[in-house]
């Protein structure tokens, strides 16, 4: 009945008891017992209800003391009584509540009167568990009929409205409360606040008034976002809407909701989208400033920032050149090498940013340092290069966003919270020093004596071009022994010093030369993590068949022998070659943080003088196969 076991069990038996889920399943029910009992109504639970509470009124007028609660239970026995007599018995219940719907909306008609007039100030976490108790009603996510959606998004918005408005205190004991619920009971607390957002965003798309207009003075939509914030979940119906609208009317600070508002509802692809545009504005203001020079004050100035670089000098030439066009970053990038012929559609920008990173980030160079355990770098606070390498550093990072190239960098995390302001700590430092948080993380454990054991004073210990050197984590340290009292004081100075006091000069020139380019308010859209997807791209497997749909074939057929065969040739591949094969394209091995389908890759035959030209490049660049 309960398991869907298959049992032998006797044919003259009454009963058996299911071994697996210990169901009693009764093959000869007993009917005329059970229906002794008489069927439940509404009315008659209504009235033994009433008949209680009328006795327990009558007690607390006769007793001045405040009733026990065991003698308030007593009161109440007999609503106890029916319920459990009509819920215990299958004909009984059967027979119950012969009209269910008029319970429902007996139900929901109290639920909204309730949500309409609460009758206290909602100040504590006690306070509002009828609010989490409302929400766990499953008929609220059903939607059978247009009246019925209606009257459920009516009952959401006002346990919405009422959650957005509770105070911090409030809102920190449902976030514990949230964080204790099962996987699937926080999905559905999570669907149920989406499918409120994209009823009322699909409903303000077929206004008269258009996008943004039409939701940005829509308080259900604003404080169904603000209970989302509780949850930190994106909604896609949001990526549909004039998100660019939706920007400016959020950067124009009229104090009008925008989605922009609450960036995690935004999707990483619909972010790109709007970092792209606002990219492409500023670079058309360049163009047209640069334009308007050359009309009216005979200046000669580019639409583009060109930067015209020797391969041997690169990073020198890069840097100065930087510098003398500091004002035109934000236009469009291209690159010339000197002594080589080629115009650059967006390869020689690749090229200039693959060979540049690579030059900053060589460990000869002595720039960053890095960690062979988790092969991520961090800045190296004995650096000898001057700070202009660092804010060199961080234009180059905020050039990539700009003009939408991934760069092969291993910076961690907490590289980029920083850039946003966000605070680091252990957490950060273990992701790219592991071994060092592992040592730290005993140092808190260890139950013995820590001062005798580990020998420790409070003193950092730095490795400059092969010398040990100490640093003193507070006035005095070395003098000052570690103990089991101030150990967890001395953890906190040891993480704050290799992530944030020791690179305060080199950080803060990379920030700088950073947000000298990427100073936009786009920027803030994204979190950490998805500033670091921007940049490093992501690692996920490469999917060929999104790849292969978004390729552009230039004098070849999709279905030619040549293209078929280098398409199976490339699935075949192990993972690492195809990566390899991608760097060798693209200058990255990563994809982009959406996916492979953003990629566009073009597959060309140059017919017979391209032949020509590329045969004799190859006899005359290589030394041959030496065929026999």
């Amino acid at each position: 009945m309960c398991c869907s076991s298959e049992l032998r069990y006797p044919e003259t038996v009454s009963r058996f008891r299911c071994p697996v889920c210990d169901t009693v399943n009764d093959l000869k029910p007993h009917i005329r017992s059970q229906m002794a009992n008489e069927p439940l109504t509404l009315r008659q639970l209504k009235r033994c209800a009433s008949k209680c509470s009328n006795k327990h009124k009558a007690a607390q007028k006769n007793n001045a003391e405040e009733l026990d609660p065991k003698e308030l239970e007593k009161f109440y026995e007999p609503v106890e009584k029916l319920v459990e007599t009509a819920f215990g018995s299958w004909v009984c219940l059967n027979h119950s509540f012969t009209s269910p719907v008029n319970v429902i909306r007996a139900m929901m008609t109290a639920t909204d009167k309730l949500l309409k007039r609460p009758s206290v100030p909602l100040r504590r976490m006690g306070d509002i568990r009828f609010l989490l108790i409302i929400l766990d009603n499953p008929l609220l996510a059903q939607h059978n009929f247009h009246a019925e959606t209606k009257y459920h998004q009516n009952l959401l918005k006002r346990v919405f409205g009422i959650l957005s408005c509770l105070n911090n205190e409030c809102h920190q004991g449902l976030v514990n409360w949230f964080s204790k619920y099962t996987t699937e009971g926080f999905s559905n607390k999570v669907h149920l606040v989406h499918s409120f957002i994209t009823y009322r965003v699909s409903r303000a798309q077929r206004s008269k008034l258009g996008l943004p207009a039409a939701y940005e003075a829509e308080w259900r939509i604003s404080s169904a976002s603000r209970t989302m914030a509780l949850l930190y979940f994106y909604n896609t119906m949001v990526d549909y809407i004039n998100l660019l609208g939706d920007f400016e009317s959020w950067q124009s600070r009229s104090g009008k909701f925008a989605f922009c508002q609450y960036p995690f509802l935004i999707s990483m692809g619909a972010k790109m989208q709007i970092l792209e545009a606002d990219a492409k504005r500023q670079m058309e203001t360049k163009w047209r400033e640069a334009f308007f020079n050359m009309l009216f004050h005979q200046k000669a100035s580019m639409p583009y920032l060109v930067l015209r670089v020797r391969r041997e000098n690169l990073i020198e030439d890069s840097l100065i050149q930087l510098a003398q066009n500091e004002l035109d970053l934000k236009k469009s990038l291209r690159i010339e090498f000197v002594g080589e012929e080629g115009v650059d559609a967006g390869g020689l920008r690749k090229e200039w940013f693959l060979l540049l990173v690579r030059s900053l980030f060589d460990p000869q160079y002595g720039m960053f340092t890095y960690d062979e355990d988790s092969n991520l770098c961090w800045f190296n606070s004995t650096s000898f290069e001057n700070e202009e390498q660092y804010f060199l550093m961080g234009v180059v990072l905020g050039l990539a966003i700009y003009n939408s190239t991934i760069l092969d960098i291993h910076l961690p995390t907490a590289c980029y919270k920083k850039l946003l302001g966000h605070p680091v700590g252990l957490e950060d430092l273990e992701v790219f020093r592991p071994a060092l948080v592992r040592g730290l993380r005993h140092l808190l454990a260890f139950d013995g004596d820590v001062e005798s054991t580990f020998c420790y004073s409070f003193v950092a210990e730095t490795d400059a071009f092969g010398q040990r050197k100490t640093i003193p984590l507070i006035p005095g340290g070395e003098k000052q022994m570690v103990t089991n009292e101030n150990r967890q004081i001395f953890v906190d100075l040891y993480v704050d010093h290799v992530l944030n006091s020791s690179v305060e000069q080199q950080f803060g020139e990379f920030k700088r030369g950073f947000y000298h380019v990427c100073g936009g308010n786009a920027l803030s859209l994204f979190r950490p993590q998805e500033i670091e997807l921007l940049v490093r791209g992501s690692d996920e497997p490469l999917e060929i068949d999104d790849l292969r749909g978004q390729t552009e074939y230039q004098g070849f057929d999709e279905e030619e022998d040549t293209i078929q065969h280098f398409w199976s040739i490339m699935k075949a591949m192990e993972p690492a070659m195809q990566r390899k094969l991608l760097m060798f394209v693209t200058g990255s091995d990563r994809i982009p943080a959406t996916g492979a389908t953003q990629m566009n890759l073009k597959i060309a035959c140059g017919g017979k003088d391209k032949l020509k030209e590329m045969l004799r490049t190859a006899v005359m660049e290589s030394q041959g196969f030496y065929v026999k």
